[in-house]
């Protein structure tokens, strides 16, 4: 093998949204509410082997509008995205997975959250930069034990 063959290789073979739910439960007496509601955002990822070096990671983005004890509305969207990471020590993978990959995937995902909550009638909620780099760091140093992020087929 060539230099060039056993060079480290991140790549991006496809983004799409491989999740997306909208629910307005109390539709359209929630439209009729003047007070602001409170927003809740979760954020999770994950990372699968789906080939020998290629991994899907989805990242899932919740939001979640209330005003007093009524929802206004739940977006959900798990966008995802295939990548190739060849060459790649072991313990560079995680990383990888666990930072590159969600900050790739998060602009489409902000995008499909405000695009979501401006087309169900709310004024688009526009999510703010999220440091993955510092989410990564807090679970490696963790006194709880963190699952690999990694998913490996059951079979080849």
């Amino acid at each position: 093998m060539s230099d060039a063959q056993n060079q480290p290789q991140f790549s991006i073979e496809k983004l799409f949204v491989k999740d997306i739910s909208l629910e307005i439960p109390n539709a359209p007496q929630v439209f009729l509410e003047r007070e602001v509601p409170t927003v809740d955002i979760q954020l999770h990822h994950n990372s699968t082997q789906v080939d020998t070096d290629v991994y899907m990671t989805v990242l899932t983005v919740t939001v979640t509008a209330k005003s007093k004890d009524k929802t206004l509305f739940l977006v959900e969207v798990g966008q995802a995205g295939v990548f190739v990471v060849r060459n790649v020590p072991r313990q560079d993978l995680d990383p990888i997975l666990g930072i590159a990959c969600p900050n790739l995937l998060f602009p489409y995902a902000r995008e499909v959250v405000s695009d979501l909550t401006s087309r169900a009638g709310f004024p688009p909620v526009v999510l703010n930069p999220v440091n993955f780099e510092s989410i990564y760091q807090q679970a490696a140093e963790s006194a709880a034990p963190v699952a690999p992020s990694i998913i490996t087929p059951s079979s080849h």
